[in-house]
């Protein structure tokens, strides 16, 4: 497995969303309590960003519809969500935050 550097911690604080691109696709980053999660940075309920939302823990609220998902697994855990998103394997070398192709 290849992994691709996508930002820095120092760039992403516990608490926040950032968006990154990797080749073709639109990820979303959270630092959720200090761990580093990535997914798809669009809505499984409607086609919206989700790096404009809320995060809360590991619970992250999209700021359209308000569904809600837990970053670590891409479950929807509210609705009107009921897909998950899709996650990506994170790694962390020193500052970089590394995701996997």
């Amino acid at each position: 497995m290849t992994f691709v550097r996508v930002g820095s911690l120092a760039a992403l604080p516990p608490g926040t969303l950032q968006h990154v691109q990797l080749e073709d696709r639109d990820l979303c980053l959270a630092n959720a309590e200090g761990a580093v999660y990535a997914f798809g940075d669009n809505c499984s309920h409607r086609d919206h960003p989700l790096h404009t939302g809320t995060l809360e823990g590991r619970r992250l609220e999209c700021a359209w519809h308000g569904a809600q998902f837990d970053v670590a697994t891409g479950k929807a855990v509210r609705l009107p969500a009921i897909k998950p998103i899709k996650t990506w394997e994170v790694r962390i070398e020193g500052d970089d935050i590394l995701v996997a192709l």
